[in-house]
């Protein structure tokens, strides 16, 4: 391979997880419930890919402040992002790239800041060759420009190119641009169908990324 793309929300930092448990409490506090299969909707793309609040408000049968709904969710993400670290392995894997010589990039369907800011608190913002957001495109995942700029701005054919993706808007952008993708669910989008990938692992402290690109490389020859 001659790049690694990786997504962020859910695939470096769980990100989804804290959105979609912070919103599940905030269904609970008004006695319904946030089903998986309507949040799906906005994993791995936009967030207004899914109105959240009109849903809450079509289940409880009535209009809700909105304002106050959205801060009480940003209270609770904030306590909830504090602590949070990348996921296990994650990090193991960038620095296996570096050694390897196999330049990394990075492809968000969020905005610059939110992207930026995560990785400069954990200092790895200078780890990529590239970082492309949602700010540098027209369309975001499960639209494939994200990872054809990213092609483009690498110069490396999509063949020889693998993504990271922890949903099934992420794996579905990945596939449309010629990628080989490697899944890697969390614990919400494991609920989720990511059969498009070409591979699925449990989590990247389980293979290394020396071990997980020789296999790679195996089935292709076989296949």
């Amino acid at each position: 391979m001659d790049l690694i793309v990786f997504d962020f929300d859910g695939l470096i930092l769980d990100t989804e997880t804290v959105t979609f448990e912070a919103w599940s409490a905030i269904f609970r506090d008004h006695g319904v419930r946030l089903p998986i299969h309507e949040w799906a909707k906005c994993v791995g793309t936009s967030y207004w890919a899914f109105d959240v609040e009109a849903y809450l408000e079509e289940q409880v049968g009535r209009t809700l402040d909105r304002k106050e709904l959205n801060q009480r969710h940003r209270d609770l993400c904030r306590e909830a992002l504090g602590p949070l670290q990348p996921r296990p392995g994650v990090l193991d894997y960038m620095e296996e790239a570096r050694k390897l010589k196999i330049p990394i990039a990075l492809a968000s369907s969020s905005d610059q800041n939110w992207v930026m800011g995560h990785l400069s608190r954990f200092e790895i913002a200078d780890w990529f060759h590239s970082i492309r957001t949602a700010d540098d495109v027209e369309k975001v995942k499960p639209d494939p420009e994200l990872y054809q700029l990213t092609l483009t701005t690498m110069g490396v054919k999509p063949h020889r190119a693998l993504a990271f993706e922890d949903s099934p808007n992420g794996v579905k952008a990945a596939k449309a641009a010629g990628l080989y993708c490697v899944a890697v669910p969390n614990s919400v989008t494991r609920q989720m169908p990511l059969n498009e990938a070409d591979r699925l692992i449990d989590s990247m402290a389980d293979i290394s990324l020396r071990e997980l690109l020789h296999q790679i490389e195996m089935s292709r020859k076989q296949g």
